[in-house]
């Protein structure tokens, strides 16, 4: 059995907002970007924080709660596998974020692996499944669960890091299920570059530069770019066609083209290159949603994309739903799905 022949429904999905915000205003005094700036060019009226009672792992499982809830017949201890797509960076370093995550939700009969792809998680998240189901027929359900809290990750002080000053905080899950009669998961395809592998990081907090109070000070531990013009003019070169390059991958895959794409669940970037890839396959704004309200929420975009789509009425059965990201590091990816 290939993955093409596993017929992979969208049982259900859950999304945790926290409530705490970062304003377009107080992100322009913290940054010293003009508060217009930041809402036209950055596409930002504020951010989604975490709080103290937030986490990545624990904005999850909320979500996974919520997503379980929506589906009466699938119960925590029916799903067979947790595929954590989320975040690295969790509450507590080392810990497995997948496997936590399965116990507080009581997935007891579940066994789970943590992914990492940094915002291309989900769909590469979304590929195993399907593999995982053809290649083990009794593997029926799978959660996928993700949190996001990279935020915490930037100084805004940096100029350096200035590209990721819209990261957010959120949680979301997705129930997939074998045989599910709806919302068909196609194809995937992905892209990776490692070239860029070097380009964003944490300079401490590893094995090669410990934590240490003088690297603390000098703010070693968060999110850096050492060559934003290097980095900036190799990317420009490839992102965009890249990402044009996989969804084309993924419809054609599924025996679609660009042309039959009716939603774009894409996630949150500068407000030109959002126009820009919408443009290019031939989609209008009311084929998408930009979240200019909550921030790039990493890998969740999509999910909250879908979800706010149901909402506005703009994905209707017998869609065709393209989800499509792209991850520091590099990795571009982009998965179809038949709604209804």
């Amino acid at each position: 059995m290939t993955t093409s022949t596993v017929r992979m429904g969208l049982v259900s999905t859950g999304v945790y907002l926290p409530k705490h915000r970062h304003t377009a205003a107080y992100i322009s005094e913290q940054t010293g970007i003009p508060e217009d700036i930041l809402k036209t060019k950055f596409g930002l009226t504020s951010k989604t924080v975490g709080g103290k009672e937030d986490g990545p792992v624990s904005m999850a499982i909320q979500a996974s709660k919520t997503a379980l809830e929506k589906t009466p017949k699938v119960k925590a201890e029916d799903v067979d596998v947790v595929l954590w797509t989320g975040e690295t960076f969790i509450e507590r370093p080392m810990q497995v974020a997948g496997v936590k995550l399965a116990y507080e939700i009581g997935a007891t009969n579940a066994w789970a692996l943590d992914l990492s792809a940094r915002c291309a998680t989900l769909m590469g998240g979304i590929r195993i499944a399907k593999a995982l189901m053809a290649a083990e027929p009794d593997v029926r359900t799978i959660l996928l669960a993700s949190g996001y809290q990279n935020c915490d990750l930037i100084n805004y002080k940096n100029e350096r890091s200035r590209f990721m000053f819209s990261l957010a905080a959120s949680g979301v899950a997705a129930v997939l299920q074998q045989d599910y009669p709806q919302n068909q998961i196609l194809e995937t395809a992905i892209i990776t570059d490692g070239a860029f592998a070097n380009d964003v990081y944490c300079p401490a907090g590893g094995t090669e530069i410990p934590i240490t109070c003088e690297g603390i000070e000098k703010g070693l531990h968060y999110l850096d770019v050492p060559d934003p013009p290097s980095m900036k003019a190799r990317l420009d070169k490839l992102s965009m066609q890249n990402f044009i390059r996989v969804v084309k991958e993924a419809t054609e895959r599924s025996s679609y083209t660009i042309n039959d794409i009716d939603y774009l669940a894409l996630l949150h970037m500068k407000r030109s290159a959002f126009t820009y890839v919408l443009k290019e396959l031939g989609l209008t704004m009311d084929q998408s949603t930009y979240f200019e309200e909550w921030g790039h929420m990493g890998q969740n975009d999509a999910i909250v994309s879908i979800e706010e789509g149901l909402k506005a009425g703009k994905i209707h059965s017998e869609d065709l739903v393209c989800m499509a990201a792209a991850g520091i590091g590099y990795t571009w990816s982009a998965t179809c799905i038949k709604w209804g």
